[in-house]
This record gives structure tokens, sequence and C-alpha cells, in this order.
């Protein structure tokens, strides 16, 4: 066990963030290029490099792999100047927005990767709201300088504009697309030559910000132009803020080619050293923050994956850990419970591979193999004092399908798939009162795809799904219900916990219900 001041040390090395993007501005390339630099692999393998056989790192499960996205939130640590950095990359697509919400409950800052010929896009939007709720520091990436884009200026304005968010370019492009030369480091006082596919890239040092007159470049029309640019930002530019970046009020903005890794490793360099250690939680069950150096282990379950091994058919519990120091073979306390439990199998992560970690501190993230003990949103501890972290965020979904096995000779795994799938969180399960027939609901659709795709693949069970269409999930007080109550039009069914609840078909129905049974009363979560 580490005394209090080895703990302290090895809290401040961490680094914990989550990658945001809209579909296809390259968040999973830069990942790659992270690891890179990480030295946990030694070349990157894009989502486009399907013909070679090499897939991206971070892309583990089949569905992911045929159809070049990313659907899970996948964990990955490595070291990188004195820092243990821990990335969580979620998914883009926006029909997994519930676990990319959770998953931005679990970490200390996010970076939000741009693209730069389109701008903020919507999915984008909706992300950094989260993000903004929290108050977390958000640096951003403006990705795919190798092709032409919008005016860096409109991309800084763009910012404040739809985000509301002040924009500090941390270094500004010189060129764009094929006329990219390179890009000034406003910070480091160096221009960093573009040379594409090169390992090394050429830093020529600033005099007084400016190139010495003996360099080539000193007159090419571009740089002049660029500094014209960044004149302007000096002048009428937002002033670098540390103390705004760190609420969240100001993110520092790199420009770059994560495809070509063209600036990753300045901002790399840079993000390590600006980017906060593990900080405080706030409590549910008592009025305090609990430090992430208090001596006592307490961690929260903010994912839930099965099947990460399919030879093995295993499931793991994502931990963050909030204070103190896990050590294998530790016990602890699940708060909801309050059963004792010991840890032994535990696991940290490199995408697909993993490997028996021994000891973690707050900030990491730690798999536990489980065995249908956990929950989304559990808390564990160890000591006396019980703790429990503030809960994750939930979504009611919208979309509702009626699921039954292909074939009834192999209901168990029927059964099994369906029960360990809807433990991860991304569906939500439902069976009828009349039937007990199974519902699935979901925020978007490709979830239904995914969930139909794993159910064949890894539980050898084919499924038959049938539309019921977009639905209001609303709750109802198990001693306010009469089953007579239910129609086609408002479906009675019960949650996975054997709460009841209707699912509407539309506003008229739920308005028809409510003048029907106005003593009844209705709720959107229980």
């Amino acid at each position: 066990m580490m005394n209090a001041q080895e703990l302290k040390q090895a809290v401040a090395k961490r680094r914990t963030f989550a990658i945001i993007s809209h579909p296809d501005a390259g968040k999973t390339t830069i990942t790659e290029q992270l690891l890179l630099y990480g030295g946990v692999i030694r070349e990157a393998g894009t989502v486009k490099a399907k013909k070679s056989g090499h897939f991206a790192k971070s892309d583990w499960m089949a569905i992911e792999k045929q159809r070049g996205i990313s659907v899970t939130s996948s964990v990955m640590q490595f070291d990188y100047a004195g820092k243990r950095i821990n990335i969580l990359d979620t998914p883009g697509h926006e029909d997994f927005s519930e676990d990319t919400y959770r998953t931005l409950m679990a970490v200390d800052a996010a970076v939000m990767v741009i693209d730069s010929a389109k701008g903020i896009e919507a999915q984008t939007k909706k992300l950094f709201k989260v993000v903004k709720q929290r108050g977390i520091p958000i640096f951003t990436f403006m990705n795919k300088l190798d092709r032409d884009g919008r005016e860096p200026l409109d991309l800084i304005a763009e910012l404040e504009d739809l985000l509301g968010i002040e924009g500090y370019a941390m270094n500004w492009p010189i060129g764009m697309g094929k006329g990219l030369v390179g890009l000034y480091d406003r910070v480091g006082q160096q221009l960093e030559l573009y040379r594409e596919n090169e390992a090394g890239q050429k830093h020529l040092p600033l005099v007084s910000g400016k190139l010495a007159a003996s360099e080539p470049l000193s007159h090419d029309p571009q740089y002049l132009a660029a500094l014209d640019d960044i004149d302007l930002l000096n002048d009428a530019g937002n002033q670098y803020n540390l103390k705004k970046i760190m609420a969240g009020d100001q993110t520092p903005v790199f420009f770059g080619s994560a495809l070509t890794n063209f600036g990753v490793e300045t901002f790399l360099k840079h993000f390590v050293d600006m980017a906060p250690a593990p900080g405080p939680h706030q409590l549910a069950n008592r009025d305090e923050e609990l430090m992430p150096t208090a001596p006592e282990f307490a961690g929260f379950v903010f994912k839930i994956q099965a099947n990460m091994n399919p030879n093995h058919r295993d499931r793991i519990a994502f931990v963050r850990i909030g204070s103190g120091e896990f050590d294998r073979g530790m016990d602890v306390t699940l708060e909801r419970t309050g059963k004792t439990m010991r840890l032994n199998n535990s696991t940290e992560f490199m995408a697909d591979s993993r490997e028996q970690v021994t000891t973690a501190v707050a900030g990491d993230i730690v798999g536990l193999y489980d065995t249908g003990n956990f929950q989304i949103g559990d808390t564990i501890y160890a000591g006396k004092d019980p703790v429990r972290f503030e809960p994750l965020p939930q979504f009611t979904p919208e979309l509702f399908m009626r699921v039954t096995a292909k074939n009834v000779m192999k209901q168990k795994s029927f059964h099994k798939g369906m029960q360990q799938l809807v433990q991860e969180g991304a569906v939500q399960l439902y069976r009828t009162y009349a039937t007990g027939d199974y519902i699935l609901g979901a925020v978007g659709q490709l979830q239904f795809e995914v969930f139909k795709f794993r159910m064949q693949n890894e539980y050898n069970s084919e499924v038959v799904m049938t539309p019921i269409g977009n639905r209001t999930a609303r709750w109802i007080e198990p001693d306010q219900l009469d089953e007579k109550m239910s129609s086609s039009r408002n479906l009675l069914v019960k949650d996975v916990h054997g709460d009841p609840l209707f699912l509407f078909e539309n506003q008229y129905a739920e308005r028809w219900f409510a003048d029907k049974y106005p003593n009844v009363r209705l709720t959107a979560k229980l």
C-alpha cells in the first residue's frame, strides 16, 4: 500500500479524458496517433484500412470492424512524459449518445475533435453541452488540415457563436490542403513544417515571433498571411486564461491532421501539461466532496460490457476510481446492496487487449470481471463509512421493438443474450404484462441493429425484431394500476425492476388516458 505522499504523487500524474466528436471527424484516427506516441502500438490502423486488415485499435467489436464505426466506449492507458494517460474513446454516432454521456461522467477533461471543413456539427453540439454542464476543461483539435477547409478565424469564431465558449488558438495553420506549409506554434514560438508521412517534423525556431530573414519561408505569401492573422488574434482575440480553461469557459484550440500525424504530438505535449489531475467528486449520501487523495478506495461503475473476449463469454464492469488506492484482492462493499465482495479478477485496458492490474489510483479505470453483481451507476467502496456517488444520467427510450427468437429450440441462449446485453445499458428491456413478451427500447435505430448482430454472433441466437414505432414511456405507481387500463394505444409493460409503465402511441393517446383517469399520476422516470 502507498503512503499518503506516494498516493498524492501517483494521483497527480493521472490525466483521464474522453474524446468526443461528430461521426467521421477523425476521432478514432487521432486516438491511434496518441497511442503511437504512448508506445503501445507500432503503427496506426485506421478504420479505412480494411483491405490490409489493420483495424483501429479502439474498435474491437466485430460490427465496428465491419462497418468502420465506433459503437462502444473503449478505454486505453499508456505513459507519456511522466504522466499516466487514460483515454476513453467514445462512440461518435448519435444513436449511442447514452453510452457517451455516462462516459463523460468518468473523466476529468474532454478533447473535442472537429472537422475543419465542416465546423461544429449537431452531435458535437449535443455532447459539448454535457461536458459544459460538468464544468470540466475542453480541449479542441481542428482536424483534417491536409484537406481544404474553412478559414481558421471562422472556426474560432464559431466556437463562441454556437457553443458559447471562448477559443484560444495554441497554434495556427499556414496554408491548407495541398497548400499546407506548416503550423505556427504560438506558445512554443516555433514553426512546424508539414512533411506528409514523415516521422520527424522539421521545427524552425522563431526570432521575436517571426522566422529569421535568412529562412526561405520568411517571404512566403501564406506565411505572411498567417502572421497577419496572428497579429489580429494577438490584438483583438481572446487572451489566454488558464482559470477559464479549467472551468470549461475557454478552450485551447489546436490545428492539425490526425491522418498524416501532423500537429498531434504538439497537441499531446501541451495537453499533458495543461490538463488537470483527478479532482473531487460530489457525494450523493453526504453534503461533501470526496477528495481523490482520500486514503480509502471508492469508485463507480459507468459502463458494463459483455463478451469483450468472445472465447470466454466474459462480462466486464468499468470502474472509475474516485479516491484512494485499488489493490487486487481487496474487499469492498457494493453500496446498493450492502454486500461485501473480494476483487480478485481485475484488468486494465488497451482496447481489445487487457492485462491483470494489481494496483491503481484515483483517475484510473479498472475492469472488474462480473458475474451479474454490478449495475451501471453502482458505487463500491472500502472502509466503514458508506460512499455513494451521484447518479449517472439516464435516457428514456423513444423507439421500441418486439423481440422473439427465430429458433424456438434455442430459447436458453436467447434469454441469456437478452439479459446480458441489456445490462450494458445501451438498450432497455421491458416485458408485456399479459404475455411476458420481450420489448426493447432504444434512443436510436442503430442500437437495434447492433443488438441483433451481437445476439447472432455472440450468443448464436437469431432474433426477429418487429417495430412498434415511436412510443412515449410513462411509469405508473403500482397501487394505482388496473390492467384494464392497457390497450394497443397504451401498451402496459414492466421494466427490469418489475415496475409498471405504459408505452403511449402518441401525445393524443396520453392526453386521452389523462382525461379518462384524472387521478392517476404518470411520470417520465421512476
